[in-house]
């Protein structure tokens, strides 16, 4: 995945990067006797994993806290996709770590990924923590914690081919109200050279399909209006019914999902090109309330460097993907990952990229340089070898030309009308709503009275820069 939200930032945007103190929403958090802080770095998933967390302590007496100085509790769920994640969450340890000497006896943990790859660093070597805590593990936190607080530091980083917490109702932190995460699976089979996530997350396993549509029709009844299926790659879901043996697929389970309620707007994240079929575009054709945009990364435009990146097919392969994907849906929004600077890539395989951006009309794309993470295949096989200041201008093309694309895919939407729906006020004056349509591009229109947050309603495009639309209510 993308790495990568509600706001998709991992989709692929899988995610703000930092989420810092967020609260369980529709609870009295100051009933709790304990509280407990939490940020959470990197993917959708890993926000969603928050939120499973969340859960699983307010069962142990802890409420939630946006201040530091009141936890007794402070949790960092944690990304080790890349070596900025990593820099960003030492940092904040070593915050917490002042506020834990300020207030003797508050705990420190961190949960996720990077505890898996680093438990034995952040335990021994640095001291920095009392528990560390792996993506399959957070069942085990009360145990941990109630070890840390008799002076034991406490670890739990197995993993697991079985767990996927369905029976675990996630309790919804700084949530809009209006837009939420469902996870659908865990784990990643795929063994892209880059990526650490089959070491820190195991195994695909996917949930039981009739957990998620439960999941769904409580948002639903919460007053949530849209819903974002997420896993490492929702492609490859696959659930067999117990009871008589029915294989449930990816495209199987979005129908089921969009038949939750037609007010119920359907998202997902993130798929890989080889396993995205014809019957999951012919889902998002034919039911109008699952979205028409598609996160596609592509990680490279070259097949020399997809092999090296082992992304199992070619640029050509991609480029007829994409062609197939605009012909059942011709108004699909399409967005992608890129790496740039990967291993021995060549100036000319860096303009192959930008080619297959252009082929590709991406509407948005998330553009990071290759940074090598330890364990990879790509760390032990190949050799770092683009110099920093070469990654960097290669991105800087990308995210020109990504940016140069977005705006002219903007400005085609002008004087067209879309389906909106209200996610909140906007950033700039509470005097306007913004919202995004199907193809997942924020809308920027002034309010009317009568309309809320949760509410849809009908914007005709007046003008657009590269990263959102302007319009007014029709």
């Amino acid at each position: 995945m993308y790495d990568n939200n509600p706001t998709l930032e991992n989709i692929g945007k899988k995610i703000d990067p930092k989420l810092q103190g967020q609260v369980i929403e529709g609870f009295d958090n100051q009933a709790f006797e304990k509280r407990f802080y939490i940020e959470s770095y990197g993917c959708a998933m890993n926000f969603s994993d928050s939120e499973i967390v969340a859960s699983i302590l307010a069962k142990e007496g802890y409420g939630s806290t946006k201040e530091l100085e009141e936890a007794d509790l402070i949790l960092v769920n944690t990304c080790s996709i890349r070596e900025k994640a990593e820099d960003t969450v030492r940092r904040r340890l070593t915050v917490f770590n002042k506020v834990k000497k300020r207030k003797p006896g508050t705990l420190v943990g961190v949960l996720g990924c990077m505890a898996e790859r680093l438990k034995a660093k952040l335990l021994d070597e640095e001291k920095l923590v009392d528990i560390v805590v792996g993506p399959d593990a957070y069942r085990d936190l009360p145990t941990l914690l109630k070890g840390a607080e008799d002076g034991q530091r406490g670890v739990n980083v197995l993993l697991s081919r079985e767990e996927t917490y369905a029976d675990i109702s996630p309790l919804r932190m700084g949530s809009n109200g209006v837009s939420a995460f469902i996870s659908i699976m865990r784990g990643c089979d795929n063994m892209c050279s880059f990526c650490v996530v089959p070491f820190t997350r195991g195994r695909e396993r996917s949930r039981d399909s009739f957990s998620i549509i439960a999941e769904a029709q409580d948002l639903y009844d919460q007053g949530f209006r849209e819903v974002t299926l997420l896993g490492q790659n929702v492609d490859s879901y696959k659930w067999t019914n117990p009871a008589n043996d029915e294989i449930i697929k990816f495209a199987d389970l979005l129908v089921m999902v969009a038949r939750v309620h037609p007010d119920l707007r359907i998202r997902f994240s993130t798929s890989h090109p080889k396993d995205i079929t014809d019957d999951v575009l012919y889902a998002i054709r034919d039911y109008e309330n699952i979205c028409n945009y598609i996160h596609l990364p592509i990680q490279s435009g070259n097949t020399r460097v997809l092999e090296l990146m082992n992304r199992t097919y070619t640029r050509e392969w991609y480029d007829q993907k994409v062609k197939r994907i605009y012909e059942v849906i011709p108004d699909c929004a399409i967005s992608a990952d890129i790496i740039c600077g990967f291993c021995t890539e060549t100036e000319e395989e860096h303009q192959d990229t930008l080619d297959a951006m252009r082929n590709a009309k991406y509407t948005m794309s998330y553009m990071f340089y290759y940074s090598e993470r330890p364990g990879t295949m790509a760390a032990r096989k190949y050799e770092d070898d683009i110099p920093l200041e070469i990654k960097k201008k290669r991105l800087t093309e990308v995210v020109k030309l990504q940016g140069e694309i977005s705006l002219a895919a903007n400005l085609k939407d002008i004087g067209q009308t879309f389906k909106v729906l209200i996610e909140g006020d906007s950033k700039r004056s509470d005097k306007d709503f913004k919202g995004r349509n199907s193809q997942f591009k924020t809308i920027v229109f002034p309010k009317k009275e009568g309309l809320k947050k949760g509410d849809y309603c009908q914007v005709k495009v007046l003008s657009a820069t590269s990263g959102s639309l302007i319009g007014e209510l029709v």
